[in-house]
């Protein structure tokens, strides 16, 4: 299996070793089958490139001995593959249903690129999520491989390749395997049902997604009547509804023109990447196990709130929720990265956070409870909707405005200034467009004429 150049940077779910050390490949075997599975290449440099000459023999007995200080032991596959500038060998660890430790009883979790411990509560928490099962892997009742879009599969292989910057060979059905949306006997999983089917609702309707965009800051208007104006249950296989919602908050986020300098810059009501990480999360990570609730998205004219149904998994908590990375759904995540819809493994959170501090809003607020997980994204300010003029603005209309808010006031020979390679008809027509549009107000006659904002 080549190693694609997208993948070979250590990090969450890639480990590289020059060469096979027994104590690392233990700690590292162990780490990534507690938490979401991964790739350790032998023979490799961080920078991906083979590094010395290692032998089948060699990593056989150290991938032996290091076997032997995981309790349980690890199971994992391995083959040699191929890596810039010569070759390697590959191990894959998937996420084990089990809890792993070493033999001297240290219980470690991947965390970006280094193995850590637990303490002893994290340990309890990451048990209990363990001994829930792994719902994501499991045979969906009543699901037969014909329930699967043929569409849907084909724009995932069409990304995958794209990820991978290699071509599939094999059939589709071996992909969905290797993936994890068939078992072994060819039977959709769960994983398999929620991104690949016609309608996967109609074996889990909880996996749909309602969103709601209301006309102030609380579920109600004054009169104690529901307040909002607009509602829409979404639904379809997991891209689908990501690609859907997007469409639709994007359809209701106001944008608005901000004038700095002579520079005029359009801005959405929340920071484009945020709003899509926690969109994103929210479809990845939500407990599908759960019954009779779906993803929501509310609109407010302060906020927005995405809840994501089933609390956080495993050891995360609010506290660590940025450092940390542990997949309820590993198979899931794993799937939308190699679609596109996950940038980088493990750094969502971390990417919405400055998004919108960089864009002058509050951090995200994040609230957990047993069965929901809120992310809460706020505006700076209540502002009203921009004026539609705001997004047909000229570039010599922009800097007057911006000349306006320096000055207080402008004229026409001041304008002519600015834009010296313009006609003065032209000018003068620039004026009218924005007294019209209710923008300035016009002062005086004649060469006494000036503009201020109105």
């Amino acid at each position: 299996m080549p190693i694609s150049p997208l993948n070979r940077r250590p990090g969450q779910t890639l480990a590289t070793m020059v060469e096979p050390d027994v104590e690392l490949l233990a700690e590292t075997l162990v780490a990534f089958a507690n938490a979401d599975g991964g790739i350790i290449l032998i023979g490799v440099n961080e920078a991906g490139q083979a590094d010395g000459e290692i032998y089948a023999d060699e990593v056989e007995e150290a991938l032996r001995a290091a076997v032997q200080d995981c309790r349980p032991p690890v199971e994992f596959r391995w083959h040699q593959a191929a890596a810039e500038s010569g070759m390697a060998f590959a191990i894959v660890i998937e996420r084990s249903p089990e809890l792993h430790s070493l033999a001297d009883g240290r219980v470690l979790i991947r965390t970006g690129k280094e193995n850590r411990p637990l303490s002893g509560d994290e340990i309890r928490q990451l048990a209990a999520t363990k001994s829930t099962g792994d719902f994501e892997a499991e045979p969906a009742p009543g699901a037969r491989r014909q329930d699967f879009d043929p569409e849907v599969i084909h724009e995932f292989l069409e990304k995958w390749q794209e990820r991978q910057r290699r071509e599939w060979t094999r059939s589709e059905d071996e992909l969905l395997r290797q993936i994890g949306a068939l078992d072994e006997e060819g039977v959709p999983t769960v994983m398999g049902v929620l991104l690949f089917a016609h309608n996967p609702q109609a074996f889990f309707p909880q996996s749909g997604l309602t969103f709601v965009k209301f006309a102030g800051r609380d579920l109600r208007g004054e009169g104690g009547e529901p307040g909002y104006g607009r509602r829409e249950e979404i639904g379809g296989p997991l891209a689908r509804i990501i690609q859907r919602t997007w469409e639709v908050v994007g359809e209701e986020m106001r944008i608005g023109a901000v004038v700095t300098g002579l520079e005029r810059e359009e801005r959405t009501e929340y920071p484009v990447a945020a709003v899509r990480e926690a969109l994103v999360n929210a479809v990845a990570h939500r407990d599908y196990r759960l019954g009779g609730r779906r993803i929501e998205v509310k609109m407010f004219s302060d906020r927005m709130e995405i809840t994501s149904p089933g609390g956080l998994p495993g050891f995360i908590t609010v506290d660590n929720i940025v450092d940390e990375h542990f997949s309820r759904n590993p198979r899931i995540v794993a799937a939308l990265y190699q679609w596109g819809y996950i940038e980088e493994l493990g750094l969502g959170v971390d990417l919405m956070i400055k998004e919108m501090v960089r864009a002058g809003h509050p951090p995200p607020k994040f609230k957990d409870t047993p069965y929901a997980f809120t992310v809460t994204l706020y505006n700076v300010q209540e502002r009203a909707p921009m004026p539609t003029w705001t997004r047909t603005m000229n570039t010599r209309q922009a800097k007057a405005l911006a000349y306006i808010q320096e000055h207080g006031r402008i004229t026409s020979r001041e304008y002519q200034t600015l834009c010296p390679d313009v006609s003065a008809e032209t000018l003068r027509l620039d004026m009218v467009d924005l007294v019209e549009k209710g923008v300035l107000l016009k002062v005086g006659a004649k060469r006494g004429t000036y503009y201020i904002m109105k």
